[in-house]
């Protein structure tokens, strides 16, 4: 097998949100959405594969002080040094030998910078993906079945050494998932009821808005409530959001908690935790946690006083890294601090992702009494490539729910052109449907999507698009958003 890189694209579309997403220190309106295009040889045939990612405010690195337009040229700093690398490697013999080149050359590059390895990290995963795309395609094996078979040549104890000896088939589960619960996310901001939604703030879309109207469009189940770091405030929106999920969901229902790294101590999270541990309105919602995700900043989540403060308290809730996770060994890391897992996004990284669901798979094989979980979690991203490749990814991982944040946050399909939307709709039957106002809409049936049509594609979304037809990023500036 022959692998190699030999040209790449970068094209923008905007878009608009249909209401604001609040998360940690941003909220989300408008963001340029990037295709990444990959002309491929793939053991002598030529072929494109396709990657995208919105490309969000204060994700990849939480500056305060920092705007989003420069926050926005570091991002695509990394994103044109990976494509460039990656066009000056050599032929590889696996997908996966290609990708852990690209990955230690940035890693190099990065070391002179002030990029976080989340950061520049980004930049590899998104020519990683659209080189499994590509590879996937030419070969006409699905991801899943990629994946199991190896033939992506998949190193294991190249990432953990753990793992050594071990093949992805060994640890992962037989068949991909193919029905995935939604984790419908409850945003800082975002109304719990119709009532809640100032005039001038309702979508005119024919989507739900609010919490109450999600609920019953969507039959949900499973839900990822956003923190903000004051104790008060938490506690009073906590008590809000379990009396709508009393009301309209019935006892049959789970949660996770995102701290959206708001702490900067364990000593301060400890407290705010207890504050809403022994409030008697919240003891039955609180046996529907499955987990707190990334209360602590990054900065400090893993460091050795977070650790001793971390073990010495028994009684914690489940944690679990996010942003913290931005290293091959950082899932390692934080089981050693007392964390019982991390999240998978595809734009942190398609292997890194495997490996750690292979660990976390092992460790559980080893310890049946412990807890571990790898969540599926979301950048608010939306089809027809970055979420389906996401989907099929965390389906062949055996993730059982994830955050889906674009079919909430992004009024479906509607900013693409026509023949894309019919592409969609004719391909994911299952997983679209066409809005009464036209548009595709992801076709969420209590509370879940149908997986079939991603897990069978190549990488996901499987249409032919040709992204060349969206501005090319050196005519995209920032105040065309």
């Amino acid at each position: 097998m022959s692998i190699a890189v030999r040209n790449t694209g970068l094209h923008v579309l905007n878009m608009q949100t249909r209401m604001p997403f609040r998360y940690g220190i941003a909220s989300l309106v408008a963001v340029p959405h990037l295709f990444v295009r990959v002309e491929a040889d793939i053991n002598g045939s030529r072929e494109v594969g396709l990657a995208a990612d919105g490309l969000p405010p204060k994700w990849f690195t939480k500056y305060p002080d920092t705007s989003f337009s420069d926050d926005l040229d570091e991002m695509l700093a990394v994103i044109r040094q990976a494509c460039t690398q990656a066009e000056a490697a050599p032929p590889a013999d696996s997908v996966f030998a290609f990708w852990l080149w690209l990955h230690d050359q940035q890693m190099a590059w990065a070391a002179e910078t002030s990029y976080p390895p989340l950061l520049w990290g980004f930049g590899v995963s998104l020519v990683e993906r659209a080189l499994i795309d590509a590879f996937c395609r030419t070969t006409g094996t699905p991801f899943a079945r990629a994946l199991r078979d190896n033939t992506l040549g998949i190193r294991l104890g190249a990432i953990h050494r753990e793992l050594a000896g071990f093949s992805p088939a060994e640890l992962l589960p037989a068949e991909p998932q193919r029905s995935v619960s939604v984790r419908h996310t409850v945003g800082l901001s975002d109304p719990l009821t119709d009532a809640e939604i100032p005039a001038e703030e309702r979508a005119d879309d024919g989507l739900p808005q609010s919490l109450v109207a999600s609920i019953r469009c969507y039959g949900l189940t499973h839900f990822k409530i956003l923190i903000s770091g004051d104790a008060t405030a938490d506690l009073r929106r906590l008590r809000q959001v379990a009396n709508v999920l009393e009301a309209h969901v019935g006892g049959d229902y789970a949660f996770t908690l995102d701290g959206s790294e708001q702490y900067t101590e364990v000593e301060a999270f400890r407290q705010a935790w207890d504050v809403i541990l022994v409030d008697p309105s919240l003891h039955e919602f609180l046996g529907h946690l499955l987990f707190v995700e990334q209360p602590l900043r990054r900065d400090v989540a893993l460091n050795p006083q977070a650790k001793a403060k971390l073990l010495a308290w028994s009684d914690r809730p489940p944690l679990i890294i996010d942003e913290s996770d931005g290293a091959l060994s950082s899932v390692v890391e934080a089981l050693d601090c007392g964390y019982v897992g991390a999240s998978f996004k595809n734009c942190k990284g398609v292997f890194g992702g495997i490996a750690n669901a292979c660990l976390l798979a092992l460790r559980r094989r080893r310890d049946p009494g412990g807890y571990y979980v790898q969540s599926s979690e979301d950048l608010a991203s939306i089809g027809p490539v970055s979420m389906l490749q996401d989907l099929a990814a965390l389906a062949s991982l055996g993730i059982a729910h994830s955050q889906r944040n674009g079919h909430h946050y992004f009024a479906g399909l509607s900013m693409f052109p026509a023949d894309v939307q019919a592409d969609v709709l004719a391909k994911h039957a299952t997983l679209y449907r066409r809005h009464e106002r036209g548009y595709p809409v992801l076709d969420v049936r209590e509370g879940r999507l149908d997986a079939g049509s991603v897990v069978a594609a190549p990488f996901g979304y499987g249409i032919e698009l040709d992204t060349r037809r969206f501005t090319p990023l050196e005519q995209w500036t920032v105040d065309s958003l």
